[in-house]
């Protein structure tokens, strides 16, 4: 297996200067040598190769760097784990096959059976059923707050037993902007760590370590992929939070694991402990394993994504300006709107933009809001967002189904909720669709 704290180092030799977010996007995580290929190499192979059994015994002792399995570590993987890694500023870093499994992974690596965490409430509605339903059945409770919460319910919020904080940069599809700063003092205060999604806003728009947040995690599939094409995840730890200061809450990381040999992961791997042991552990165990082809599409949606985020936030910018002037609009929420509720934390943490995602509310209710989206044609419904092609969905009978309208409404998505996700297309071409609909 490999070490993560060596990952590519020999590879890619010394760093031998800062580089730029749009540097790192296109030739960050790999460098060739001499007369090797320009593009990642897709290592498309489940097993390697050794020459004896002591070169392999290393590897499960976790004493070297190297693959032996690819449910595990592939290196194409790793090589674009590596340069997400660098976007986002952190120390290690691991794919996964989906954000549902990164989350999954971020979480239960610290967090289980009788174990407590504190997550926002306005968070994407399959990470709620998660955390609400299965995580539950598998003993970790959840208690769900306000991300305008003050300081005081934030605080009342823990319990001795809580080992982790989590809530996402910008909440889908509800568009809450987290205060990070408020909440990695509230989550530090109390030696947990603060996990942040940062899915919407990207390592491009905001970089949540710089703000206190602990650990980060992303659905790949939305703006770093970028074109529909791949589903995966990934988990970035900052190497920030130091685990033996709190060994009695973590001992999955600061007391010897039986299952290899008795390694502290803390001790032996320094800043690289949590994906070390979510890999050692937890893929080992799941085995939610993405695949080297994914992993290079992956990388093709990254060489662009500085490129089509500043593109996304213009058109999403000038379709909530519209909306927003529309009779039959009855409220718009984008971060980046003049006047939202969330303009000016927005302008703090991601002053370069937001996302291209706007929300917003049909006059007349669910009936409205499906008839609108039937007379689309530039947006195409779909389960999806955060793509260069513009689509809508209506969370409300989709992505949010399984809530009642108790848990809709802390959630942030109402009946009337459309959400439109605004791709890199003309943004007159999107504003004329959206008029056609609405006047209809």
């Amino acid at each position: 297996m490999l070490r993560r704290d060596a990952i590519n180092l020999e590879r890619n030799g010394p760093k031998t200067m800062e580089k730029k977010i749009e540097t790192l996007c296109v030739q960050g995580g790999y460098t060739p040598k001499n007369g090797e290929a320009r593009q990642i190499p897709i290592y498309q192979s489940t097993t390697f190769k050794y020459d004896t059994s002591e070169d392999m015994g290393k590897l499960f002792d976790l004493e070297t760097a190297g693959y032996f399995y690819s449910r595990l570590l592939n290196p194409t993987c790793d090589l674009v784990a590596k340069k997400i890694c660098e976007l986002e500023g952190g120390a290690a870093a691991m794919l996964t096959s989906s954000g549902q499994a990164a989350n999954f992974f971020a979480v239960f690596n610290i967090a289980v059976a009788g174990d407590h965490v504190i997550s926002s409430s306005t968070i994407y509605g399959g990470t709620y059923n998660l955390f609400a339903v299965t995580m539950k059945r598998m003993g970790v409770e959840f208690t769900f707050v306000s991300p305008d919460c003050s300081a005081q319910e934030l605080e009342a919020a823990f319990r001795p037993n809580t080992k982790a904080v989590f809530g996402e940069t910008i909440a889908n599809p509800a568009l809450t902007v987290l205060d990070i700063e408020k909440f990695a003092a509230a989550a530090h205060s109390h030696g947990v760590p603060l996990i942040v999604d940062n899915t919407f806003a990207t390592p491009i728009n905001c970089r949540p370590f710089d703000f206190g947040a602990d650990i980060v995690t992303h659905s790949t599939t939305k703006y770093m992929d970028g074109h529909g094409s791949a589903v995966g995840g990934c988990i970035v730890d900052s190497g920030n939070f130091n685990w033996l200061e709190h060994a009695d809450k973590f001992p999955g990381l600061c007391k010897p694991d039986e299952s290899y040999h008795g390694i502290i992961y803390a001790e032996r791997f320094g800043k690289a402990a949590f994906i070390q042991k979510a890999t050692a552990q937890l893929m080992r165990d799941f085995g939610v394993t993405p695949s080297p082809y994914s992993a290079y599409i992956l990388n093709l949606g990254l060489e662009s994504l500085h490129v089509r985020m500043e593109r996304h936030c213009a058109n999403a910018l000038a379709v909530a300006r519209f909306l927003k002037s529309h009779p039959s609009v009855a409220w718009v929420s984008y971060p980046s709107l003049e006047g939202d509720k969330y303009y000016e934390l927005a302008k703090k943490y991601m002053p370069k933009g937001t996302c291209g995602v706007v929300s917003f509310g049909v006059r007349g209710g669910r009936s409205a809001a499906e008839a609108f989206m039937k007379k689309l044609g530039v947006y195409a419904i779909e389960t999806h967002v955060a793509d260069a092609r513009s689509c809508c969905l209506h969370p409300a009978s989709s992505t949010h189904r399984q809530m009642n309208d108790e848990e809709l409404k802390a959630a942030g998505v109402g009946p009337e909720l459309v959400r439109l996700s605004c791709g890199i297309e003309s943004a007159e071409d999107l504003i004329s669709d959206l008029a056609q609909a609405l006047d209809s």
